[in-house]
């Protein structure tokens, strides 16, 4: 057991130093002016052994973000009794502007604006971020019971989230500070997801929703 968690452990090791070593290359020069076999080099790694990991060299940039494909899932799937859905959500993206979390757009911290200005800055990342975002809208729609109607609810869920952060992250772009900024974002906040729990008032939980699939 213990070998099998040290495998794991290095393996972790592996996708972390790599990715790191790659998003400082590509925020530097720029995402498509790096190419792979450079991003192993500074690894001090082989391509082929790159490749193993990630498979695509978008892949390098996307791992940063991957823990969040199925971030809404999880804190729906948590929710405290009595809790709606879109409430968890809520909640949970309001206590991330209070703590900066780069996910909400609300981080004026420079190395996360030019993560974010090289993420939004490369075409094939953008076309990526689209099946991030796929993702995250099925993991969701499976903790609220699958089927059609799940899915126009996580689709809508997942949509407030990804406008809200952007538009904080346009404003950091725009130079202004998060201190600034934060009674807007969490006004927005709250006032949108309040107007999206309005119109999901259909939505009471995952069990509910399945019964009437």
């Amino acid at each position: 057991m213990s070998e099998i968690g040290l495998r794991e452990r290095k393996r972790r090791r592996m996708y972390e130093t790599v990715s790191e070593v790659a998003v400082r290359l590509f925020v530097e020069k720029g995402f498509d002016a790096v190419s792979v076999a450079e991003v192993a080099a500074a690894a001090e790694i082989s391509k082929p052994t790159l490749f193993r990991y990630f498979p695509a060299k978008e892949d390098l940039v996307l791992y940063r973000i991957a823990d969040h494909e199925t971030e809404s899932a999880r804190v729906v799937a948590g929710r405290a009794e009595g809790e709606s859905v879109v409430g968890a959500v809520r909640a949970h993206f309001l206590a991330g502007l209070a703590r900066r979390d780069p996910v909400t757009g609300l981080n004026d911290d420079p190395r996360v604006l030019a993560f974010y200005r090289m993420l939004y800055g490369a075409p094939s990342l953008v076309a990526r971020l689209y099946g991030h975002l796929e993702r995250a809208e099925a993991a969701l729609a499976e903790v609220l019971g699958g089927g059609l109607d799940a899915r126009v609810a996580a689709a809508q869920i997942v949509a407030v989230r990804r406008v809200l952060a952007e538009e904080n992250w346009r404003r950091m772009e725009r130079g202004e500070r998060a201190g600034e900024v934060e009674g807007d974002a969490v006004a927005a906040a709250a006032r949108v997801f309040g107007r999206l729990e309005e119109g999901l008032g259909w939505l009471p939980g995952a069990s509910t929703l399945s019964e009437t699939r």
